[in-house]
């Protein structure tokens, strides 16, 4: 008995060289889209925490805080509708990855505190720009001051994380000698 073979044209289809790419394309192509449904539903949810946490770190940094305004990403602190401060980001390139910070500053431009909202810094060594003995050193100074010792400035690098230390204050005095600029001209 001779056996037959069936084709068919699925079995031409299988068979066929361009197949994985047509099916591989397929598998993409639905992966993407749940990805970008995904990223929809919490992208709002990620915004929200992030802002929740800078109001946070702004009612920290402004006791006195009963409100605030965010105009050309500066945040505009108020008391009973007086300005008190002004706050903006920082984003410095650090060891690890971006580091985020919080700069609070009075009413004479002066820094008030910073605060670090995010970094991917190496653990117990570049994490030690989150320690008041570093953070501290901000408190009173002028863009111009915010450097490390080593490069004319004020504030002391951590041993062994110079990269992060430099990193946080290069970001520290660009955003206040950018945002400063924003804040004279406008007369916020």
């Amino acid at each position: 008995m001779v056996s037959e073979k069936k084709t068919g044209f699925g079995t031409k289809i299988l068979s066929n060289k361009i197949y994985p790419i047509v099916f591989l394309s397929i598998i993409v192509f639905v992966a993407v889209l749940l990805l970008m449904l995904v990223n929809s539903f919490t992208q709002t949810k990620i915004l929200a925490e992030r802002e929740a946490k800078v109001t946070t770190v702004l009612q920290k940094i402004y006791p006195d805080m009963n409100d605030f305004e965010l105009k050309e990403d500066i945040y505009i602190i108020l008391k009973d509708g007086d300005v008190i401060g002004y706050s903006i980001i920082a984003v410095g390139k650090g060891y690890g990855g971006d580091i985020n910070t919080i700069v609070g500053l009075d009413k004479d431009y002066l820094v008030k505190e910073i605060s670090v909202l995010s970094n991917t810094e190496t653990p117990g060594l570049g994490t030690k720009i989150l320690e008041t003995f570093f953070t501290d050193q901000f408190k009173g100074l002028e863009p111009q001051d915010v450097k490390l010792s080593k490069d004319g400035g004020k504030i002391d690098a951590i041993s062994g994380a110079t990269i992060s230390s430099r990193a946080v204050t290069d970001s520290v005095r660009e955003a206040m000698e950018e945002k400063l600029e924003i804040i004279k001209s406008n007369n916020y």
